[in-house]
């Protein structure tokens, strides 16, 4: 497989379905910001905590899977889509890391050890990813599930971060108002 083309270099792609869309286009936006996303837990691992590596790992598949359900205007039965158990999966994960966790009293500060921080990063890009998602949505007919997996995931790695940082022996910081 050739890495260039240059059928992108007057500013459109093709879509999984093979339709031409400006590279600027919502779907791009979305599934754009999806891989930004993936890439971002991609210097996460190893968080040095199997358990964690593992969920982010699965994340990382479910991810590419997000990725090509929203590049696809009109998928097939047998194309990739973000499914129910798929969300299902992140909410056993956030319920198992949250029973270590101290309950949560107040906002606390994005912060903590390097990987705990970078978690925290990628729940603000995984929120960005839901927001252009949600505005695809608006305009065009998405896979609904899709919204929900990041609504969730987000949830997720907000969990994973703290539990990231709980591990590491960092404590975390409430904002001072």
């Amino acid at each position: 497989m050739k890495i260039y083309t240059g059928r992108g270099d007057e500013g459109m792609t093709d879509l999984r379905d093979m339709s031409r869309v400006s590279k600027t286009s919502a779907r791009i936006e979305a599934y754009g910001t999806v891989d930004e996303l993936n890439a971002l837990l991609g210097t996460v691992r190893p968080t040095g905590h199997d358990d964690v590596d593992d969920h982010l790992a699965a994340i990382q598949n479910h991810l590419h899977v997000a990725q090509a359900d929203l590049a696809n205007p009109d998928p097939d039965e047998d194309d990739p889509v973000v499914r129910d158990d798929h969300t299902d999966e992140l909410e056993a994960m956030i319920d198992s890391f949250d029973d270590e966790l101290d309950p949560l009293e107040q906002f606390i500060l994005p912060s903590g050890s390097e990987k705990g921080s970078r978690l925290h990063h990628a729940r603000t890009v995984c929120r960005r990813a839901e927001r252009r998602t949600v505005a695809l949505a608006a305009d065009q007919t998405i896979n609904g599930e899709a919204v929900q997996y990041l609504n969730r995931l987000s949830d997720a790695l907000f969990v994973l971060a703290r539990a990231v940082n709980k591990r590491d022996g960092v404590r975390e910081e409430n904002p001072e108002y």
